[in-house]
């Protein structure tokens, strides 16, 4: 009887274990996503896969970190779209001290629920960049009020659909005006002011908010817990490639790779990190609005800078690529929000250890072309060979081990002799006195 008593108590504690798991596993927590950097096409993915997780485990909100100093229109609108349809709470936190929210991060922030954010932190200048070829300049008058009028509808029917100030927003978007954290929350651009990720999620305690089927959802965040969604080693990698100045330097990486491994086959390694970079660039700049212009531009400057070491230019072709390539570099993303374009001074760096490669190169192949030959018949004009056979004129001569039939060109030599090698024709070799300068090239 004991020993059945024993056993109908360990069952018991297994199953009082196994369902205190389960509640635990379906108690709701809080879901937390980061964004620091541009908005790319990689954060969308990264996004979405936060939210997809927080519906999933019926999170209690979705909460994005965010500092941006902007990105693509096309990769923001899509943020916006999957924040405005959430099936859970999205709350935006301009985080930590110091961030901003500045172009398409001040349209995310508008679409969120709730909108918030940490002391010392900044929002605006959402003005729309125009992204392509020749950018905003080559646009015409009517076409740059077209695009600032949708940009003022949107966010304005963001704005409205949170009670936020729309005022304020096309503000942003006509007149890039940027605010502080503490006049946003007295204009009603954002809800609250968090110092930190405790303290947002306190003060979202009780907070109603109303979803886009018009339910009204009440926060309950006390005590909840933080489940972080942070970015896999991919998307980190993908992201991180997608940064115009990384995008630009695996350009310039894999091109000078491709051409040091044209110019000395059998190298490997020159290739094989310049076919890596060159098609990791390919498919950044396949993520982000290139100018096809300024992608052309950079490959004509390797072109020329290829140009001079085969013919002679006298320093105007390798002149014309630093030019193309300095002019192609500045707008490969002509347009673009600031951080969204090529750093100047990287472009300056690049710019000088790509000269400096070409000019050790040019400099290399003109030495090859001035030295005398090494090998081959020709190697050997100017070598001292052995009289064998008297040259009367025509003798044999010993030479790098060989016998060779000689024609003396000046004078008589006897056997023991040593001549200079003038000239070889055929299997036959001219010679002259050894210490005579008359030696054909």
């Amino acid at each position: 009887m004991p020993k059945l008593i024993r056993i109908f108590l360990f069952l018991g504690l297994i199953i009082i274990g196994l369902v205190s798991l389960n509640v635990k596993a379906a108690s709701p927590g809080i879901t937390v996503i980061t964004i620091k950097g541009a908005i790319t096409p990689v954060l969308v993915d990264y996004i979405t896969r936060g939210i997809d997780q927080a519906e999933r485990d019926n999170a209690v909100a979705a909460i994005i970190q965010m500092d941006t100093s902007g990105g693509l229109d096309s990769a923001m609108r899509d943020i916006v779209q999957k924040i405005v349809n959430a099936r859970v709470p999205v709350v935006v936190y301009v985080s930590p001290s110091g961030a901003r929210a500045a172009s398409a991060g001040v349209f995310i922030t508008l679409s969120a629920h709730v909108a918030a954010m940490a002391p010392n932190t900044a929002i605006g200048a959402a003005h729309p960049v125009a992204i392509g070829e020749g950018g905003e300049q080559a646009m015409s008058q009517e076409m740059q009020e077209k695009v600032v009028n949708d940009a003022v509808a949107y966010i304005k029917s963001l704005a409205t659909s949170h009670g936020r100030n729309a005022d304020w927003a096309e503000k942003a978007v006509k007149e890039s005006v940027s605010i502080t954290e503490r006049e946003a929350l007295d204009m009603k651009v954002i809800e609250m002011i968090a110092p930190n990720l405790p303290a947002l999620i306190s003060q979202l305690d009780g907070r109603q908010v109303t979803m886009l089927d018009g339910k009204v959802v009440t926060l309950h965040t006390r005590g909840v817990a933080i489940n972080r969604v942070d970015m896999s080693t991919v998307e980190n990698f993908l992201f991180s490639i997608t940064d115009p100045n990384i995008a630009y330097i695996l350009l310039s990486i894999g091109m000078l790779g491709i051409i040091a491994e044209i110019f000395s086959p059998g190298l490997i390694f020159p290739g094989v990190i310049g076919g890596i970079c060159l098609l990791l660039a390919v498919y950044a700049l396949g993520m982000l609005s290139v100018n096809i212009t300024g992608v052309l531009l950079i490959v004509l400057a390797f072109g020329l800078f290829v140009a001079e070491i085969f013919t002679p230019g006298f320093g105007l072709l390798a002149g014309g690529g630093l030019v193309s390539l300095i002019i192609g570099s500045l707008i490969l993303f002509k347009g673009g929000a600031p951080s969204m374009r090529v750093d100047p001074g990287l472009i300056a760096l690049v710019s000088i250890l790509i000269v400096g490669f070409f000019a050790f190169v040019i400099q290399r192949v003109v030495k090859a072309h001035r030295q005398q030959a090494s090998t081959g018949r020709e190697g050997l004009v100017g070598r001292t060979a052995v009289v064998k056979e008297a040259l009367d004129p025509e003798g044999m001569v010993f030479l790098e081990g060989e016998r060779w039939t000689a024609i003396a060109e000046h004078g008589h030599f006897e056997p023991g002799e040593e001549v200079t090698v003038t000239k070889v024709e055929g299997l036959k070799l001219y010679v002259t006195a050894k210490n005579s300068k008359e030696v054909s090239k």
